[in-house]
């Protein structure tokens, strides 16, 4: 697999309070703690080593044997299981929903980047050791998020009724969704018929995929791991400490330009039951529950809390700092917009000190298989023109191809000149006649301007077969005019390549924040 890389400005497929960040544009520094960097990653693991309870380690390691307790484990887990006990280990996470199948192709981005910034933190700190992390949303409630997958052009949906926290979903109504999806889907048929909920299927074929790179999965939504988070549940509750902070970085994040994610509640966490997650909220004296007939006292709640601390589940404001709390954490993996909402956090970690992460941007690529490179390589076309808009591609290659002249740039530039002339002239008779010569320049060139449009509009219907292949290039690379990454499954180009997971990793750098062009010879 050969790889080209370019800039993500080049991309045309990123917003500018993402590329400031990868930038360290000055103003931004203050909103987070370290920028992703090898150095940058040891200074982290100083900080979070002296905050870092060994008890939590403990207590994260039970759950995790648990968690696992039914599945086929790799040694490699296992090891990364034991190694999460001694206080020189230390995790990279990233987190995803759980879709159906993987879901798009940057999921496996995200954990591919996790598994190899471990791999370089190991080769440059020999002496600490780095636990990928996978941590699954397993208390979303978006079904419509997760429903759904896009193989060979196909759009193959997961249709089921059930509500609350998807990851307590079961899985009986796979059978009909399992029978049309073609090829070999053998990791995913065992996942979602051997495993009762949707968070176990997901946890099977993430096990399948990435266990022999010794990734761990977390699932928040345990008894245990909750206990951790009981602090951070009754400062959000009964103190609403969260929304203040929250809201000055945002006002900050505004002041100098920058749009916020996500929006902090009074109260940032659901009440969570088989079949209901819905949103907490004070009335009065009395805590309701959204969209139900549940309701509680303060004393009822707060005995609730210490009692059953898994019916609360954070919201997209505390997931981040429930995550860093149960975990050895150094650094967190994201794609854009999660990282720039991480930015309006960073007041909430500092007020429970508890170190903010080092956030990493996931891998970004573009897979090209062989009779894709060669129709791109016969349209002699760079990497950058293949990320233009359809008609401005179109006009590239004709300007390539052509052996005509298409462009009237000389006989523009002479008329400018002449008009230069005229202007002088006339300005020497009557000044005020200046703008009138200007406006008659513009009528000129816009008219050859028109020519020049109908010459190249002629010209392409001459390449007529040459740009319908460059079409089909395009529409593949990119379908329905989104990144492949965020619509294609990974399933398009394992199943005629079973060692496509192994060649990312060999391929793609974490710490080169460029976006990948992967290509098949």
């Amino acid at each position: 697999m050969q790889i080209q890389k370019i800039s993500f400005e080049a991309t045309r497929a990123f917003a500018p309070f993402f590329l400031d960040y990868i930038h360290q544009k000055e103003s931004l520094q203050s909103f987070y703690n370290r920028f992703p960097t090898t150095k940058n990653l040891h200074n982290q693991l100083s900080d979070k080593a002296t905050s870092f309870p060994e008890s939590n380690r403990s207590i994260l390691v039970e759950s995790l044997e648990q968690q696992y307790k039914d599945f086929d484990v790799s040694e490699q887990v296992k090891s990364n299981l034991q190694k999460l006990k001694h206080k020189n280990t230390f995790t990279v996470t990233t987190g995803h929903q759980l879709n159906i199948f993987t879901g798009p192709l940057y999921f496996i981005y995200k954990i591919v980047t996790v598994i190899n910034t471990c791999r370089k933190l190991k080769e440059t700190y020999p002496h600490y050791d780095f636990v990928p992390v996978y941590w699954m949303a397993s208390e979303d409630h978006d079904y419509e998020e997760i429903k759904s997958f896009r193989l060979y052009g196909k759009k193959h949906v997961w249709e089921t009724n059930q509500q609350g926290a998807v990851g307590r979903f079961h899985t009986n109504d796979f059978k009909n969704l399992l029978a049309e999806v073609p090829g070999d889907i053998t990791i995913f048929k065992e996942a979602y018929t051997k495993r009762k909920k949707l968070s176990g299927a997901v946890r099977h074929y993430v096990n399948a995929l990435f266990g022999n790179e010794g990734l761990v999965v977390v699932d928040g939504d345990d008894h245990a791991l909750k206990k951790l988070f009981i602090p951070a549940i009754e400062g959000d509750l009964f103190g609403q400490l969260n929304k203040p902070l929250v809201d000055q970085t945002d006002k900050a994040l505004a002041a100098i330009g920058y749009k916020t994610q996500i929006h902090c509640r009074e109260i940032n966490l659901f009440y969570l039951e088989d079949g209901l997650r819905s949103r907490i909220e004070k009335t009065g004296n009395k805590f309701t529950v959204v969209d139900s007939d549940i309701s509680f006292t303060e004393s009822g709640l707060r005995e609730l809390v210490q009692k059953s601390p898994e019916k609360f589940s954070p919201n997209v404001v505390l997931r981040p700092l429930y995550q860093e709390m149960i975990l050895p954490n150094l650094a967190y993996v994201g794609g854009p917009a999660e990282l720039v909402y991480w930015l309006q956090l960073k007041g909430i970690f500092d007020s429970h000190k508890t170190p903010f992460p080092v956030l990493m941007p996931r891998n970004f690529a573009l897979v090209m298989d062989a009779p894709l490179a060669r129709k791109f390589d016969k349209a002699k076309l760079n990497t950058e023109e293949l990320f233009l808009p359809k008609d401005k591609l179109f006009n590239q290659v004709v300007l390539k191809t052509s052996t005509a002249d298409l462009t009237l740039n000389g006989e523009k530039k002479a008329i400018e000149d002449y008009f230069m002339k005229i202007k002088e002239n006339v300005s020497k008779i009557d000044i005020t006649l200046g703008p009138l010569v200007g406006a008659e320049q513009q009528r000129v060139l816009k008219g050859l301007e028109k020519i020049e449009h109908k010459v190249l509009r002629a010209e392409k219907r001459k390449h007529d077969n040459l740009l319908r292949q460059v079409e089909s290039v395009k529409d593949a690379l990119f379908p329905n005019g989104s990144l492949q990454e965020r619509t294609d499954n990974y399933l398009n180009f394992a199943q005629t390549d079973p060692e496509f997971i192994q060649k990312l990793i060999r391929s793609i750098d974490p710490f080169d924040f460029r976006f990948s062009i992967l290509r098949y010879a």
